[in-house]
């Protein structure tokens, strides 16, 4: 029997997810000096952050390199962040042997080619409503919001409510 992908919602435990086109837009602001700028959704930061504190997983494994998206994930309070991964489906395979978690508890979220062999080793694969036709193909959940536009917050938030763990012990030091 196939599950929705709200039934696959009730297992995750482990949040894996990609930067670029996911956190961001997939768009670079390129400065004078050749310095590269990605924005990001703030709203994701409390997503990320109100998952850390009710003990949930979040791990990002990226092909990008770049120092000022591990110091914005840091400052979240992520510590699992595989920066200038060139096998994704590797990385993933040492984090879940790392930690001991099994493939049905982990929900990666992708957006391109890269993104494919991981989302299909995963109990859940999801994505920004603007992902490439192949990655939305495989899918259990498409987003209806682009990457860098709250798809991360969407998420993470459907899981935490139908987990029971959304709503309670808000406060004003998420950012």
């Amino acid at each position: 029997m196939k599950l929705n992908y709200k039934e696959r919602l009730k297992d995750v435990r482990t949040f894996v997810f990609d930067v670029d086109g996911v956190f961001t837009d997939s768009s670079l602001l390129i400065t004078t000096s050749g310095e590269l700028l990605r924005k990001m959704s703030v709203r994701d930061g409390f997503a990320v952050k109100t998952a850390l504190s009710r003990g949930y997983r979040i791990c990002i494994i990226s092909g990008g390199s770049n120092e000022g998206v591990r110091a914005r994930l840091r400052a979240l309070g992520v510590t699992d962040i595989f920066l200038g991964a060139g096998h994704k489906e590797s990385v993933l395979r040492d984090y879940m042997e790392d930690y001991d978690i099994p493939a049905s508890e982990i929900l990666y979220m992708g957006d391109d080619i890269p993104d494919l062999p991981v989302m299909q080793q995963v109990g859940m694969a999801a994505c920004p409503q603007n992902a490439v036709p192949e990655i939305k193909a495989i899918s259990h959940y498409i987003s209806h919001l682009n990457g860098g536009d709250g798809c991360v917050r969407d998420i993470i938030q459907q899981v935490l409510k139908v987990r029971g763990d959304w709503e309670h012990g808000f406060n004003a030091k998420h950012d």
